[in-house]
């Protein structure tokens, strides 16, 4: 910076030898000031550039049903700073849950395998059924691990962080909760309570700031898609992980009340989204109810 900021002249000092010092040049001052916003424009050009390449790159993984680089190229975008568009959003979204998915799908059928290995247990077979199951088993969850820790360490160091409105941090941290659901599924003893512990702390954050009790939020309508979803997965959290089904049945019959309530407040635009959840928040307190009462 020096050498545009000043300029170096010879003049004699008192014993008549020269010294060298520094003369002020507005004129290099400004040069320098316009190469610095020039610099950053360049930059911010640059990565919206980046960005909409990546977005478009992963609707191309997406039609192509090639969801692990539909992952890579949202975890990019995720990761170059400033909140997400409700696209990106659900890109990111729709990329995870599909590449979840097919995991938790893989560990659902292996574990019934291995339950129907272990309850056969054939003495005079070769192999040990059960055993190479419960191997291909722990693989499958090792995939689990990676992809929901991947997925929490994102929503926590980048997206968080960045997120400027009440519906951004509902969605954040209702995904947190989810993925740290999916954890507890398969966890057993002291790790599975700690992952249903951390999902339920963000299921409940994301429920503080959705109902406006946040002090920076003014929360979320009772009929908002994000909101209604929490209250699924919350619900069904309750009832799978935590085992507590008066609970789920009340989280679920609160939401679906509240927002027939205020119904015809209900956008255009969300009213297909909000109406489908509805409609699973009934089918689930249908099943429910009619469990404990056959119980």
């Amino acid at each position: 910076p020096a050498r545009y900021l000043s300029s170096h002249v010879r003049h004699p000092n008192s014993a008549g030898r020269s010294s060298s010092f520094s003369v002020y040049r507005p004129g290099l001052l400004l040069e320098f000031a316009s190469l610095v916003r020039l610099s950053r424009s360049v930059r911010t050009s640059t990565t919206m550039a980046e960005r909409a390449t990546f977005v478009y790159q992963a609707k191309l993984a997406e039609q192509a049903e090639r969801y692990d680089d539909m992952v890579e190229y949202m975890k990019t975008v995720a990761q170059l700073g400033r909140d997400l568009t409700v696209e990106e959003r659900n890109l990111l979204s729709v990329a995870y849950k599909n590449v979840i998915g097919a995991r938790r799908a893989s560990w659902r059928v292996l574990s019934s395998i291995e339950q129907k290995e272990a309850d056969r247990a054939e003495s005079n077979s070769e192999i040990d059924k059960a055993a190479l199951v419960k191997t291909y088993k722990k693989k499958v969850e090792s995939e689990l691990d990676v992809v929901c820790e991947e997925i929490l360490r994102i929503i926590d160091d980048n997206l968080l962080p960045e997120a400027d409105s009440a519906e951004s941090k509902v969605f954040y941290h209702k995904m947190s909760g989810d993925y740290y659901r999916y954890l507890a599924e398969f966890k057993s003893g002291a790790d599975k309570e700690t992952a249903a512990q951390d999902a339920k702390k963000s299921y409940v954050a994301a429920q503080t700031v959705a109902s406006g009790k946040a002090a920076d939020s003014d929360g979320l309508p009772p009929t908002h898609p994000i909101r209604l979803g929490l209250a699924l997965n919350f619900s069904v959290f309750y009832y799978e992980i935590l085992s507590e089904p008066e609970e789920a049945c009340s989280l679920a019959k609160t939401a679906f009340d509240e927002a027939i309530a205020e119904l015809d407040q209900l956008h255009e635009d969300s009213y297909k989204d909000a109406t489908l959840i509805m409609q699973l928040l009934r089918d689930n307190l249908t099943l429910w109810t009619s469990s404990e009462g056959d119980n």
